[in-house]
């Protein structure tokens, strides 16, 4: 088992963003086992549950004359419009019938504020209203997240940077996520997750090794590369 205090989070592994989604992210359905294999290790695993009321701000749908994907100002920000998804009640916000469940303590559902998107875990798109999440993780006693789950360029990106921000250290497995990448999305999310210190790190690196605080493992300045001391 992965040290006590780092802990699973796993980022939206819902049907709407999986194969025959509404918000399908390519390659979805090929990280559930991924992150199985995951949970299966830490004692400590958190999923995060989009969790839209029907009509969300964020929807196109709620905007005429709109089309998805496109890019609106809200009070908070820069909004993207998407499909419909992930509303509170229907299938699509239902986590991927393959996903092993029975290792996770937690569910933090984001995005139910009718007027606010959230991408990240831990905060609101407003930038201050907390899920809870960080409080859980301290009472838990974890001071480090690794972070599986879709979309990268999104619900991950935002949730490993407001982790960091959030004071916990954060590690982003890049096998076990997928990315929408819109217009170089994934690109500028890498860049900033990597100017915050987040680490990347592989499958085998998680499953090799402990990462504990006194594992002798301990991440390159100069690589994304997990390495032994």
């Amino acid at each position: 088992m992965i040290d006590a205090g780092t802990a699973l989070v796993v980022v939206d592994v819902q049907n709407d963003f999986c194969a025959g989604g509404s918000l399908a992210v390519p390659g979805a359905d090929e990280i559930v086992p991924l992150v199985n294999a995951l949970a299966a290790r830490f004692s400590t695993v958190v999923l995060t549950q989009d969790w839209h009321p029907a009509g969300h701000a964020s929807f196109a749908s709620s905007h005429p004359g709109r089309a998805p994907f496109e890019e609106v100002e809200m009070p908070y920000g820069p909004q993207v419009l998407w499909p419909d998804h992930c509303v509170q009640g229907q299938d699509g916000a239902d986590f991927h019938p393959a996903l092993e469940l029975s290792a996770a303590q937690a569910v933090i559902r984001k995005g139910f504020h009718h007027a606010v998107d959230s991408y990240s875990g831990f905060v609101e798109a407003d930038g201050r209203t907390p899920t809870g999440l960080a409080g859980y993780l301290r009472e838990r006693g974890v001071g480090r997240v690794v972070i599986a789950g879709l979309a990268t360029d999104f619900c991950v990106n935002w949730t490993a940077q407001d982790a960091v921000r959030g004071g916990f250290e954060a590690i982003v497995v890049e096998e076990a996520c997928r990315a929408i990448d819109l217009e170089g999305s994934l690109a500028r999310a890498w860049a900033a997750m990597t100017a915050l210190g987040i680490r990347r790190a592989s499958m085998a690196e998680i499953a090799a090794y402990s990462i504990g605080p006194k594992s002798g493992l301990h991440f390159s300045e100069n690589s994304d590369a997990m390495t032994k001391s």
